[in-house]
């Protein structure tokens, strides 16, 4: 009989933590994070990673495994989460736990990731020299009219992941979403999605207070510390963004200001979370 994979998912900080730990102690299975940010061992206030005492509940996989400075995509998490996955199972887990928020990695578990096209230097380039200029909402306008799905699924906040979408774009004539797989490549193991969710005004008071009490766990020192990796992938992340900002700008943002830049993005980021999943029928939403 082959085993289950259980999906916990849901927009971020509606609550999945703690949801997706209870369901791994009543199945006797660890936790699997699909989180493309808590993967990183530099990032830790900034993510939201699990606490001490939540980690210790049961094991976890893919959380601070990798450094900033690593080369990672989806692509390599599919590989390596499907390894992992198939090891427990061999091992005599019926049962196994997965959560987390990044849709392109859940995607790639559950359907493989397409072959897209690699980038052209001199476009990557050109498109880099824009972002430095015109910034990445500009560029996110531009990807608006060529590729309106992609639009809506991507962190626009992130220049790099607006650059990828737009030169597949530009290079090939084919909108980026278009690169999705078409046919889901098969899987072994059944695979549940179990989605959570929270009222809206809910939801933005949770943001809001995580957001205060990760500036409070310290961090704008989190941030000021990685200073030398900004221009990474991995640091064009809301919570790091807006904190480089300020450290920018002296005199020109208050604190109180980024706090609230934070949590606005963050709305931002669960909203376009919640856009993409609703498309998913196979979901099986359940109200926190």
């Amino acid at each position: 009989m082959p085993g289950k994979l259980l999906i916990v998912l849901g927009p971020t900080a509606v609550g999945k933590t703690d949801y997706s730990i209870s369901l791994a102690e009543q199945y006797h299975s660890p936790v699997i994070s699909c989180d493309s940010r808590q993967i990183y061992r530099e990032m830790r206030i900034g993510t939201a990673v699990p606490s001490d005492e939540q980690l210790a509940r049961v094991p976890h996989y893919f959380i601070r495994t990798k450094s900033v400075r690593d080369y990672y995509t989806a692509g390599l998490y599919e590989a390596e989460a499907l390894a992992l996955i198939r090891r427990l199972f061999a091992e005599g887990h019926e049962t196994l736990v997965m959560t987390g928020g990044s849709m392109f990695y859940i995607d790639a578990v559950c359907n493989g990731i397409a072959d897209v096209p690699e980038a052209d230097p001199a476009l990557r380039e050109q498109l880099t020299e824009r972002l430095k200029r015109e910034g990445a909402q500009a560029l996110a306008e531009e990807l608006r009219t060529r590729d309106p799905e992609a639009y809506a699924a991507i962190d626009r906040n992130n220049g790099m992941r607006v650059i990828r979408a737009l030169e597949v774009c530009l290079g090939t004539g084919k909108p980026f979403s278009s690169f999705k797989v078409t046919q889901p490549r098969p899987r072994e193991f059944a695979i549940e999605k179990i989605g959570l969710f929270r009222p809206r005004e809910e939801l933005a008071a949770r943001i809001e207070a995580r957001t205060r009490r990760m500036v409070a766990d310290g961090l704008f020192d989190e941030v000021r510390s990685l200073n030398e990796f900004r221009n990474l992938t991995a640091l064009k992340t809301v919570g790091y963004t807006e904190v480089f900002d300020y450290f920018d700008h002296p005199g020109a943002v208050t604190v109180e200001e980024t706090v609230s830049r934070i949590a606005a993005n963050t709305r931002h980021y669960a909203k376009r979370q919640m856009t993409w999943w609703k498309r998913d029928p196979s979901i099986r939403w359940i109200g926190r």
